[in-house]
């Protein structure tokens, strides 16, 4: 947990000495996002976020999850992300907390597979819409966490 921390205060501080600037950005907030297991799509927490013009700073997801149900899947399942927005962000990372340690995912198209071994992981999926044209210069960035329970068939 305390590299996940750190990790999003590294994030955080980093993008925040960026700069931010909010031309290419719509809504009030960072847009929904949701995951897809199987024919059903799941809702996502959003996090820490900054856009437009502030930052909303919270809990890592296994505070921000506290409660909530975890998402049954299979060892192995594909999770897909859906997000219904454009411009889509330019850089995503995902990352896999549990017992205390956490890792990073890989994302390939848009997806990666469930552990296969059984247990409850709670995700961090990271999304940042840098500037094409100007380096270090952030648009916008957003946090959504979710929680999967692996459980064999």
């Amino acid at each position: 947990m305390k590299k996940y921390v750190l990790y999003l205060l590294v994030a955080f501080s980093s993008l925040t000495i960026m700069g931010c600037s909010n031309e290419v950005l719509s809504g009030e907030k960072p847009p929904a996002v949701q995951i897809n297991i199987g024919n059903e799509n799941y809702e996502t927490k959003l996090g820490t976020y900054c856009w437009k013009n502030g930052c909303v700073d919270t809990v890592g997801p296994v505070d921000l999850l506290e409660g909530k149900e975890p998402i049954k899947v299979s060892p192995g399942e594909k999770v897909s992300f859906l997000m219904d927005y454009e411009p889509k962000p330019s850089e995503f990372h995902l990352m896999q907390i549990r017992g205390g340690n956490d890792k990073e995912v890989m994302i390939e198209k848009n997806s990666f597979s469930a552990p296969t071994e059984e247990g409850v992981y709670y995700y961090s999926y990271g999304v940042w819409w840098l500037d094409d044209k100007e380096e270090n210069v952030s648009h916008g960035d957003a946090f959504y966490s979710f929680v999967l329970e692996v459980q064999a068939k």
